[in-house]
């Protein structure tokens, strides 16, 4: 089908887990909608969605009532619903929070209470040798065992999304990245490689783009994405079973990380990371990665010199881990002492989209600005893959009204 035929009624832009579960509840929503999914990659879940660790998120950190809460604690049980529905590989395995100091018992207990308050079920408060029960390698003082939390590939849950688009009359396109957008009478043009895109209205869901895109269809963000790079190690085969399910630090409250943690992913392999580190391409995976375009976009934006100035030890302290095998291992082995040096393997990387306001604060909760005839997902980091579903009919419900408001007017 052509690009430049009569307008769609909705072009969804990014084709991660968000744009995904979007366009799906838009043509689940609406009959009769026109929609297009635009995705620049060759294929879909190519940079937030297929760089993460693959975890279902529980809704245990998240501040009772904020929209990652609310998504979260929601999101996760339709996840878990669909895909037994489709088949698709998951496991509700639950996690273990761990303590392995008093000075973060504080913390756990705030932990504790917060899931409580978001309605996590099962939750078990351990003390000391319990902790092994679930984890028979692990070191702490007290921990929190976690049973809702579980493991998927988020980028196979991306696809399904996508078929389900596909069923119901949407398209979706890959290798369409938008270069250009400019305001006609009826909506949107949106210039792509495969040609001209027309719509009546606009969503965007770029996670590591969305501020430029944003921009480019002549909304204010009113932030800046500034990306962080974390990366992975791997267990060796033969010790694998140094970890059960999920192992996972107290998190330190001022920083929206939850640090180095072990992960065993539903293919099996067991992960370790990731640290956080500012990264100097907004795609870039590797150590040394790099795009003069986005490096000065954020050196040249107060709002991260706002930032570092109150992170700067945090930053350097990691920098200093990215470079460092042996202090990875020292931090790991806070939580499983048996680990050595010689049991982790090179793995991979993500890169999170920090949305990051002019004061230099990182945003904490989803971010979603509507414009006329626009909305744009601003801030979605973790647990974003899991909330997906949740997401995607909060904005579903927005674009409706909004569509609605513009029938009637017109």
């Amino acid at each position: 089908m052509a690009a430049g035929r009569l307008p769609y009624d909705v072009a969804v832009i990014g084709g991660g887990i968000v744009g995904a579960a979007t366009a799906m509840a838009m043509m689940g929503e609406i009959g009769g909608l026109s929609l297009v999914m635009l995705e620049k990659e060759d294929r879909l879940a190519a940079h937030q969605t297929g760089h993460n660790s693959g975890v279902i998120h529980s809704g245990l950190y998240y501040r009772p009532g904020s929209l990652k809460a609310r998504n979260c604690t929601a999101g996760r049980e339709d996840l878990y619903r669909f895909c037994a529905a489709y088949g698709i590989p998951h496991e509700r395995c639950g996690k273990l929070v761990v303590a392995t100091r008093e000075e973060e018992l504080p913390a756990l207990d705030e932990l504790e209470r917060r899931g409580r308050e978001n309605g996590l079920e099962g939750i078990e408060r351990l003390e000391d040798d319990r902790l092994k029960e679930y984890e028979p390698h692990v070191a702490g003082i007290a921990g929190l065992y976690v049973p809702d939390t579980g493991i998927v590939d988020f980028a196979r849950v991306t696809e399904a999304f996508a078929d389900e688009v596909r069923k119901k009359g949407g398209e979706v396109r890959t290798g369409a990245e938008v270069r250009g957008i400019r305001r006609e009478s009826e909506g949107f043009v949106l210039d792509t490689p495969l040609g001209e895109f027309r719509c009546r209205f606009l969503i965007n869901c770029t996670g590591l783009q969305c501020d430029r895109v944003a921009r480019m269809a002549g909304a204010d963000p009113g932030i800046r994405i500034i990306p962080f790079r974390g990366e992975y190690y791997t267990l060796k085969d033969g010790r694998r079973s140094l970890v059960r399910t999920l192992i996972y630090p107290v998190p330190d409250p001022a920083f929206p990380f939850l640090g180095v943690h072990f992960t065993r992913r539903i293919d099996g392999a067991v992960e370790a990371g990731p640290n956080a580190v500012l990264a100097l391409r907004r795609e870039g995976y590797g150590r040394f990665s790099f795009s003069l375009r986005d490096t000065l976009e954020t050196l040249g934006y107060g709002g991260f010199w706002c930032l570092a100035g109150r992170f700067w030890q945090t930053g350097l302290q990691e920098y200093r881990r990215s470079f460092s095998k042996g202090m990875f291992v020292r931090d790991l082995q806070r939580l499983v002492p048996e680990l050595r040096r010689g049991d982790l393997l090179g793995g991979g990387a993500g890169v999170r989209a920090q949305a990051v306001d002019p004061a230099g604060k990182l945003l904490d909760d989803f971010h979603i600005v509507e414009g006329e005839g626009m909305i744009h997902v601003l801030n979605a980091p973790s647990p974003a893959a899991t909330a997906s579903i949740s997401i995607g009919r909060t904005v579903a419900a927005k674009a409706r009204e909004a569509l609605e408001k513009q029938a009637f007017s017109a």
